[in-house]
């Protein structure tokens, strides 16, 4: 399998212009479901996520069924069974996989849908043991009050277009408010649906009973900002000077503001940032928490950045159990992070670090070890960079732009 091989030293600068983003398509593409033809998606980044997407949603509007194999291999799989549910009525799909943090509970769905009218039987496992469910709405979908239990943008989203063929109004409480659930809102609302609120914590769909949406508008996928921020933290960390193109600053402003209280050479615009390294970076406490808060998608980054920071800074992750799991790998490179609880660590710097072999653990983390990597004294290979490509289009050759030395081997 494909590695990275990363020597470490060089001092970045240039600049890179952001992707489109990720969760935004990820959310909005299993909307294609809801329509009658075809609908465009356009500016999508060539991430393997996104390809998978394709590949499943080839399958279920040939079909309506929905891929097994594939679909218990990412965890946004399971935005595509509120829109089959919908439009077919019914629904078999496999408990969602991905990496260790894709891998996660969907009783937020689970409850959504029940509430809908639908029918949910968990039918055991296939001979390859994957863990099935079978879900069916024999009585039709049917609009209802749902409180979300925890306020999440894949169970936001994927009760909304559930909700957009249902009969009667959908009132969904404690909705979550990243910008992915706005992008989404807006793309149905020009092709006809009936959607309020999208960015609060209350959204009101308005169901068309049935009626399948016509297409008109395509889907333009707007920047990531996730990418932006890592891209901000990089600099940060290893740049005399980056320029970051094709962004929405106001989407990380949480993280700005902790760049520049740590010290950080920062200049911003309405679509781009500058960011540079400074001489003395001070270490901050980060606690992650969800939009508009510091994105829980930034800690492990983040976390890099600490390790070269003067000082001590404590990480407190509030929203993903296991998400510090990349600590044991930064120490073992030579930093100095001490593991309090399951969700907070503290960091001390600066810490010299130094190559080592590792696995990619999950997206954000592995691309947290490039990072440490070009920081580091020496080579460092780094495996199992599928993880990496699923969230960060060509990220080697964006990053050799800018004088780093990596190379996919």
């Amino acid at each position: 399998m494909d590695k990275f091989l990363v020597r470490g030293g060089n001092i970045l600068e240039g600049e890179i212009e952001v992707s489109g983003s990720k969760n935004a398509a990820l959310v909005a593409m299993p909307a294609s479901l809801l329509f009658k033809g075809k609908i465009d998606f356009l500016n999508l980044p060539e991430i393997e996520d996104i390809k998978r997407m394709r590949e499943l949603l080839s399958g279920i509007e040939a079909k309506g069924e929905i891929d097994l194999d594939i679909a218990k291999r990412f965890r946004a799989s399971i935005l595509t069974v509120g829109p089959a549910l919908a439009r077919f009525g019914k629904a078999v799909f496999p408990h969602p996989g991905g990496c260790v943090i894709g891998a996660r509970p969907i009783d937020v769905f689970l409850e959504g849908w029940e509430n809908m009218g639908a029918e949910i039987e968990a039918a055991g496992q296939t001979a390859h043991g994957t863990e099935v469910y079978n879900i069916k709405a024999p009585h039709g979908l049917r609009g209802c009050d749902h409180t979300l239990r925890v306020p999440s943008v894949t169970g936001t989203a994927g009760l909304i277009m559930t909700a957009v063929l249902a009969r009667g109004t959908t009132v969904l409480r404690n909705a979550a408010m990243e910008p992915e659930i706005a992008y989404l809102e807006e793309f149905l609302n020009r092709n006809g649906a009936k959607i309020t609120g999208a960015g609060t914590h209350t959204v009101i769909v308005e169901g068309r009973e049935g009626e399948l949406l016509i297409p008109k508008e395509p889907f333009i996928d707007p920047p990531d900002r996730i990418e932006a921020g890592s891209f901000a933290i990089l600099g940060a960390l290893a740049a005399k000077k980056l320029k970051i193109k094709n962004c929405n600053t106001h989407e990380i402003s949480s993280l700005l503001s902790v760049l520049q209280n740590a010290g950080a050479y920062l200049e911003t615009g309405t679509n781009y940032i500058v960011v540079g390294k400074s001489e003395h970076l001070n270490a901050v406490d980060v606690k992650t928490q969800v939009y508009p808060g510091f994105a829980t998608d930034l800690q492990a980054p983040f976390m890099v950045l600490l390790t070269q920071a003067e000082g001590q800074g404590l990480i407190h992750e509030t929203i993903f159990e296991g998400r510090l799991n990349h600590i044991e790998d930064l120490n073992r490179m030579g930093a100095k992070i001490a593991l309090c609880d399951p969700h907070r660590a503290i960091v001390s710097g600066p810490s010299k670090l130094r190559g080592k072999v590792l696995e990619s653990p999950d997206l954000r983390a592995g691309l947290a070890y490039v990072m440490a990597a070009l920081v580091a004294e020496g080579e460092s290979q780094i495996g199992n960079i599928y993880q990496i490509d699923r969230g960060y289009e060509r990220i080697d050759t964006r990053l050799r732009s800018l004088g780093a030395d990596i190379e996919r081997i």
